[in-house]
């Protein structure tokens, strides 16, 4: 078995954490998760809407196009961002409902 890592491990991206609290104050708070698995990893994920999702890609200049989109279980839609920042992998991901249908629309 493997020697467990170090906090020393994940200093890249909690040092991202740190430069992102400092430098985008205001914009929405996420759920952070930085992880021994991924120990290079930061992840960001917002959920209710894309508005925080869409305020924290601008302010990090993520092109649309490096933007992915799935659905999970035909409820949920989910949009995803890779980028490197700050010398760490950097992970957004915003989940929203699926709106349901109005009855009586077609489709």
């Amino acid at each position: 078995m493997s020697e467990p890592l170090t906090l020393t491990a994940l200093a890249a991206p909690l040092r991202l954490l740190r430069v992102l609290a400092a430098d985008f104050p205001n914009l929405p708070a996420p759920d952070v998760d930085v992880s021994t698995v991924f120990p290079d990893h930061l992840r960001l994920r917002f959920h209710g809407d894309f508005a925080a999702f869409e305020a924290w890609r601008e302010a990090l200049v993520i092109p649309s196009d490096a933007i992915t989109y799935k659905e999970q279980s035909s409820r949920t839609r989910v949009l995803t961002a890779l980028t490197e920042y700050s010398g760490a992998a950097l992970i957004l991901t915003g989940y929203s409902e699926i709106p349901a249908p109005v009855r009586g629309v077609a489709a």
